[in-house]
């Protein structure tokens, strides 16, 4: 794979991740001005976690451990009061929240799995879309065998030209009908592969 392409796709992820994160925002300051109790909560999980770290630099083993505790305890009680207030409000209790499109990743288009991080399968399949794309593939309606015009190929041999003892139309006439064979014998192991190889712009030679 590319790694323009990876970079260009990557990027469109950031986007959307900044996209999402800044329209949570907006949601949350546009509720917050209407809803008090929920600016008080706000704020006061911002303090409890932040005097709750400054407390545990300055405290001893025994009292990191309690200061820990009690943090949990408020704050699992302020985020379950937030959440009830939601409800009220007819809101999920995570909408405050970026609303990502891919769950797993976070639209970081990357998991962590056993410690290691992984590319997660939207990713993947956006690679795959792009490709596809770029591959001009997405004509298979329209470009296929049925389709398939020999005429434009030329009749005449020109063994100095074409390297070849039969004409242009001869050739992918023979080739057409490997691929076929290829395509309808697709799922049988003793089937040959087809390899396609010729530089850009010219005349490609098929081996099998």
């Amino acid at each position: 794979m590319e790694k323009s392409l990876l970079k260009q796709i990557l990027h469109e992820y950031e986007e959307k991740r900044n996209k999402a994160t800044l329209l949570a925002e907006k949601r949350k300051q546009e509720l917050l001005a209407v809803n008090p109790r929920l600016s008080e909560i706000e704020t006061e999980l911002s303090q409890i976690s932040l005097q709750t770290t400054k407390a545990i630099l300055l405290a001893s083993e025994n009292e990191k451990e309690k200061l820990l505790s009690d943090l949990k305890k408020k704050t699992n009680a302020l985020i379950k009061e937030k959440s009830t207030f939601l409800k009220s409000l007819s809101k999920d209790s995570d909408f405050l929240n970026p609303q990502f499109e891919c769950k797993m990743c976070k639209d970081t288009g990357y998991v962590l799995r056993e410690g290691v991080s992984k590319m997660c399968t939207c990713l993947k399949q956006r690679i795959y879309d792009v490709a596809y794309n770029k591959s001009n593939m997405g004509n298979l309606e329209i470009e296929n065998f049925s389709t398939f015009d020999y005429r434009i190929f030329s009749d005449k041999i020109n063994k100095e030209l074409y390297k070849s003892n039969i004409s242009p139309r001869q050739n992918i006439k023979l080739i057409r009908e490997k691929v076929q064979s290829f395509i309808d014998n697709f799922d049988d192991p003793a089937e040959k592969n087809l390899l396609f190889t010729g530089n850009t712009g010219v005349r490609k030679n098929l081996s099998y």
